[in-house]
């Protein structure tokens, strides 16, 4: 859910309800496009989850989940498991039924669930094709979570309505330029036992999370408001990451969606590994999804207290072959359970979240670029040698540069000036989107009026 102290974060709104109601042919309405896959047949959806739509000016992320299987055994509790995850996770519910089916047992199990835990809910009476259907939308009234919205995903009839109810329904968005409010936000991450509760615990002086040795105890992000050298933060301990979303079942399904969630809503993410085992995937796809979100990222290498001397040389190799991607990241080594290391956190949160912000004067960054391209100018492509003509800098959090160029700029020259950008700012501890415009041959220009 969006937080007050998230500038920047995007609302999600996630539709819920039973299988084969119609919810991913909705999603693909909302969306304006065929991204959801939709076929006839109930649990089709189950790891393209997320999606960015825009209506009446509001961006917002949809949620497109997965339904219940029609399984008599434990259906009731995936339900209420599923929709209280769901809930909680979103700014806003919107709660696909069967206008034709009327309200099941299943509807009526996620809709006292919705009354107690949604933020807000939009109540979708879908399959209403025609004017003739509509008397049947009236019953759904009983489910008491508002009213119900007559629409034809399939046909488009009555989308328009829906969206408007969804945008109405969204939190306000923050003024332009307006400044964070409130604690900034951080989201702890990692793959499952590698101690993100301890640490937790460790920093807030309080049993705030459940600890356990089984991997898998914390399902649920937990908020945590915590005080380090008189600075507050919004701590969210998430649950671990699997290595698929659709390897997950029942609630770890929605859980998985919301700790990807929270990466989304975080300004800066707390990546915990465990210093005295080996990197895996987990971590490596981890790190991949703060990049692909552009999020503020520091790395801490949890239970430092038991690496010996041949194990940091490995993990040293390990860290520089593996995590090249990151390597801008600041790494910290420390032991939650000890409590060595600990101080040094809250810096290297400020740090990341400074280059974050960093944003640099138009004219400064053009005399840089000049200077830095005449002494090594672009490699030749094509028998021509590409110009960097104007560079600016549209977007900080994270740092968002354009290079407006003659021609294509090679992938290997773009990480140069990437790289050139950061020894001469900094840059430690964000991620940097680096775009090329190459400019319209006069040909092409020709050829398309």
């Amino acid at each position: 859910m969006t937080q007050p102290g998230s500038a920047t974060a995007i609302p999600v709104v996630a539709v819920i309800g039973r299988p084969n109601v119609g919810k991913s042919t909705l999603v693909n309405r909302v969306l304006g496009r065929r991204e959801a896959v939709v076929e006839d047949v109930p649990g089709v959806t189950r790891d393209r989850v997320s999606y960015e739509a825009e209506w009446a000016g509001r961006t917002f992320t949809v949620v497109d989940t997965g339904g219940w299987l029609p399984d008599a055994k434990g259906m009731a509790a995936r339900i209420a498991a599923g929709a209280e995850v769901a809930a909680e996770a979103a700014d806003v519910v919107v709660l696909v039924v069967d206008a034709t089916v009327g309200i099941t047992d299943a509807d009526a199990a996620v809709a006292r669930v919705l009354q107690r835990r949604a933020p807000a809910v939009v109540l979708a009476a879908n399959k209403v094709d025609s004017s003739t259907s509509e008397p049947e939308v009236a019953a759904l009234w009983g489910l008491g979570v508002g009213e119900p919205l007559a629409v034809s995903a399939l046909h488009g009839r009555g989308s328009g309505e829906l969206l408007d109810a969804i945008v109405a329904a969204l939190p306000a968005s923050p003024a332009p330029g307006a400044a964070p409010v409130g604690p900034r936000r951080v989201a702890l991450v990692g793959k499952p036992n590698v101690g993100k509760s301890s640490l937790l615990n460790a920093l807030s002086g309080a049993e705030r999370a459940l600890v356990d040795a089984v991997a898998g105890t914390t399902r649920d992000p937990v908020d945590s408001m915590v005080t380090i050298d008189e600075t507050t933060w919004r701590f969210v301990d998430t649950a671990g990451l699997r290595r698929r979303v659709h390897e997950a079942k029942g609630a770890e399904y929605y859980s998985s969606l919301r700790t990807s969630a929270a990466i989304d809503a975080a300004e800066v993410v707390l990546l915990l590994l465990d210093a005295s085992e080996p990197i895996t995937d987990q971590d490596l796809r981890i790190a991949d999804m703060v990049v692909d979100a552009g999020r503020a990222l520091v790395l801490l290498l949890n239970k430092w207290d038991l690496v010996d001397e041949d194990r940091r040389e490995r993990l040293d190799r390990e860290i520089e072959r593996e995590l090249g991607r990151v390597s801008w990241a600041a790494r910290l080594n420390l032991s939650a359970r000890t409590g060595r290391g600990l101080r040094r956190i809250a810096p290297a949160l400020v740090a990341a979240l400074e280059a974050w912000e960093t944003r640099i004067p138009t004219s400064e960054l053009n005399a840089f670029l000049s200077a830095l391209v005449a002494a090594t100018p672009p490699p030749v492509r094509g028998g021509k040698q590409p110009k960097v003509l104007f560079a600016t800098q549209p977007g900080v959090a994270p740092p968002r540069f354009v290079l407006f160029t003659t021609g294509p700029l090679e992938a290997s020259y773009r990480r140069f000036i990437e790289r050139r950008l950061r020894e001469q700012y900094g840059f430690a501890g964000t991620p940097i989107q680096l775009v090329v415009k190459p400019r319209e041959s006069r040909k092409a220009a020709k050829g398309r009026r």
